[in-house]
């Protein structure tokens, strides 16, 4: 088991990555805003079961690489670092779009569309690949156990704190683009807080050691 004092990064790391705009978190507010909770809660059923797909595959590549390529890690390292800075740029970027503006004429989906579109849009989300290989074997020792065993361990603990943030979102997506569209300078602020957020991330991560 991987020690509390040090899944304390990994924990704000993984809350950081549910709260930032991405393909999941668009979805999820679109759905629950044009077509009501229920279709927001089996589109989230989805995502769930895409970060869980994600886990295993990445579980069984890590333990595969991590043990035969020592050198994979400052790999992994760089490529993390490098993305949480994109991320931080995308965040505040002249004329991003702002994710609480959703075409509200939209036809409904069914709940096998809705679940099947949520599972794909986190399947083929290459930020949560991402994430899994480059923050994983920052946290992974041999002296901990199984490599496979702590894989799963922080996939677990991701998965839980995307679902309770995702819940949220679901719960109170319209609420939040109300106040969002009466309060604009808001956005702003959430989006440079995020990238700063981000950018520390990616400066703590590059001075990193390997294990």
């Amino acid at each position: 088991m991987i020690p509390f004092h040090e899944l304390i990064f990994f924990i704000l790391a993984a809350l950081i990555l549910v709260i930032s705009p991405g393909p999941n978190m668009i979805y999820l507010i679109s759905k629950s805003i044009t077509q009501g909770k229920k279709s927001g809660f089996i589109s989230l059923a989805g995502v769930v079961c895409g970060f869980l797909f994600h886990i295993i595959m990445v579980s069984f590549g890590l333990t595969a690489v991590l043990l035969a390529v020592p050198l994979a890690y400052t790999v992994l390292k760089t490529l993390g670092t490098i993305y949480l800075l994109y991320l931080a740029y995308q965040a505040i970027k002249p004329k991003s779009k702002n994710i609480f503006d959703v075409d509200k004429n939209v036809a409904h989906d069914s709940p096998k569309k809705l679940f099947t579109i949520g599972f794909l849009t986190n399947v083929l989300n290459p930020k949560v690949a991402v994430f899994y290989l480059s923050f994983f074997p920052q946290f992974i020792k041999p002296e901990y156990g199984s490599v496979f065993t702590q894989s799963l361990e922080l996939g677990v603990i991701q998965v839980l704190i995307s679902f309770s943030i995702n819940f949220i979102i679901v719960l109170t997506a319209a609420r939040v683009a109300l106040f969002f569209s009466n309060h604009p300078v808001w956005i702003k602020v959430q989006k440079w807080f995020m990238a700063s957020v981000l950018t520390y991330l990616a400066i703590k991560m590059a001075f990193s050691k390997a294990k």
